[in-house]
């Protein structure tokens, strides 16, 4: 059974997301501080965690940061919960890590919809389609990858960035096309979303992180072996 970490200071509004979770056949654990987020996210090790953008002693974002920094945390994948639905919210929430977001007031069953979604994604299950690239290996049944046979632990947006990529080899994707096609996000703001998601994805290709080519100005392209202009 999958746990979810709930993390919010509004005791009713959690204790109902918690009565819907349960409902739909999940476990869970409720945290209404950051510092207790933290403690909980090592003793109960989530599946996922739902973390609120407000909270009274560290930010939301914070909590995120420090998710991520964790090993045992890492991977984990996280949705904020924000009272706040302008685009920088969403933005800042993505550059620190987070995976999704759901903006309040949010319907339960929704809620719920999402939730089993994302562990989907990010959980094991039977094989289907296999993209594959050079080293580079997607089974987008079981939703894992592999790099020269070896499997690599990515998030949920690591998974999507790189299935994003992998399916248009030799095709560039601006930053713009990226930040809509795999954030859902269409915003002026200048960001370093992208960017930053590339760089961490790229740290964890080992071998197949050449593959993964800058376009100076424009974007990224995911370069075909099989093709002589391709880079070694």
């Amino acid at each position: 059974m999958s746990t979810i970490l709930i993390v919010d200071d509004e005791a009713d509004l959690a204790s109902l997301v918690e009565f819907n979770l349960k409902q739909a056949g999940l476990d869970t654990a409720v945290a209404l501080t950051g510092e207790q987020a933290l403690q909980l996210a090592t003793r109960v090790k989530p599946d996922l965690v739902l973390l609120d953008l407000m909270l009274p002693d560290i930010s939301g974002r914070d909590v995120c940061r420090r998710l991520r920094a964790n090993p045992q945390t890492r991977e984990v994948p996280i949705v904020m919960l924000t009272a706040r639905g302008e685009e920088a919210d969403r933005v800042q929430g993505f550059e620190v890590g987070a995976d999704d977001y759901v903006t309040k007031p949010f319907s339960p069953r929704e809620l719920v919809l999402r939730v089993k979604a994302i562990l989907r994604r990010s959980g094991g299950g039977s094989t289907g389609e296999r993209l594959v690239l050079g080293p580079l290996e997607l089974d987008l049944g079981s939703h894992r990858a592999y790099v020269a046979s070896e499997e690599v632990e990515l998030t949920a947006l690591e998974f999507k960035l790189l299935h994003h990529l992998i399916s248009r080899p030799g095709r560039v994707q601006t930053r713009e096309q990226l930040l809509s096609d795999v954030w859902g996000i269409t915003s002026p703001l200048e960001t370093r979303t992208v960017d930053t998601h590339v760089m961490r994805l790229r740290e964890k290709l080992g071998v197949g992180r050449e593959l993964v080519e800058t376009v100076r100005g424009v974007g990224y392209r995911m370069a075909d072996p099989q093709r002589p202009e391709a880079r070694a």
